[in-house]
């Protein structure tokens, strides 16, 4: 397979074509209809945490988001947040961006001071068992006025410009947890119900980018975003960057610890597996502050 190395190290895969098939995710909800906290609720099949006297209350939007710095970013106001980060400081975001309620996915609830700062600043707190992603969809059948969830809905849908992200955090040197986030996205990606081919790149990928972060790095965010036309995944570390980044584009070259090696990490395949495996990929890094690594795998039929 052939690789041209354009300028600011972007590399680019031209053995893979570039015509994609259009995959539509009904997620975010964007120009919807006004919707009661009620109804939310219910297709949701939540529980109320603290509220249940202002459920009749109307939100114009949904936003769902684990990192609350995009919360106070890019929410509106009169919106309800769906998170996975039970937290009161996920609810303070809520309520100084003007939301209404906080729902929390994956069955989480709040062990802190959370429902009493909702009861003070008369906010709604709500958990349900469903995901991040199924739930936003399920949110995005009632604005769109239906009461059933076909079951086609939890994997396409024929509404436009939508988007899917999610948002996780890697530690430097968590070796127990490595592979968690690499793990996840694979999940939701065969949830939407993308090519398998698709899926196991993208996997390999974020699964290699992931392994460089705990080995080398002190922290760092992972972002996916699934839109119709491609996959993106970008790993925006902290630490001590990459010196020579054709150097360490080269297969079998590795800095990786005797330790790393006996774990049976840092064998020098990291970088070029990503380079093997992406569409795109584009490499910044800055030494002693960190690297970005940011990845294109378009949707296409033959994956």
């Amino acid at each position: 397979m052939n690789w041209v190395c354009a300028p600011s190290n972007v590399f680019r895969n031209p053995d893979r074509r570039q015509n994609v098939s259009c995959l539509s995710l009904a997620v975010f909800t964007k120009g919807c209809q006004a919707v009661q906290i009620k109804s939310i609720k219910d297709v949701l099949e939540a529980s109320v945490i603290v509220g249940a006297e202002s459920l009749d209350t109307p939100v114009e939007h949904v936003y769902a988001s684990d990192l609350m710095s995009d919360v106070l970013a890019f929410g509106r106001p009169n919106s309800i947040l769906l998170t996975g980060l039970a937290t009161q400081q996920a609810v303070i975001s809520a309520h100084i961006a003007e939301f209404k309620g906080v729902v929390f996915v994956r069955g989480k609830r709040a062990k802190d001071d959370s429902p009493q700062f909702a009861r003070d600043n008369h906010m709604v707190l709500l958990s349900t068992s469903y995901d991040m992603y199924d739930a936003c969809v399920r949110v995005d059948c009632v604005r769109r006025g239906s009461t059933a969830i076909p079951p086609e809905a939890l994997v396409r849908s024929s509404v436009p410009e939508m988007s899917l992200r999610h948002m996780f955090l890697v530690n430097g040197g968590d070796f127990a947890n490595a592979g968690m986030t690499s793990t996840e996205v694979k999940s939701i990606l065969k949830k939407l119900g993308l090519n398998p081919k698709l899926v196991r790149r993208v996997a390999i990928s974020t699964y290699e980018g992931e392994m460089n972060v705990v080995m080398h790095a002190d922290r760092a965010q992972v972002n996916l975003t699934v839109t119709p036309r491609v996959v993106n995944v970008s790993i925006i570390d902290e630490g001590k960057g990459i010196p020579d980044v054709e150097q360490a584009m080269q297969e079998g070259f590795t800095t990786a610890t005797e330790e790393m090696r006996a774990m049976g990490f840092g064998s020098g395949m990291g970088l070029p597996n990503i380079k093997r495996n992406a569409d795109e990929l584009v490499i910044k890094s800055e030494v002693g502050k960190g690297t970005q690594l940011l990845m294109k795998f378009f949707v296409e039929s033959n994956a």
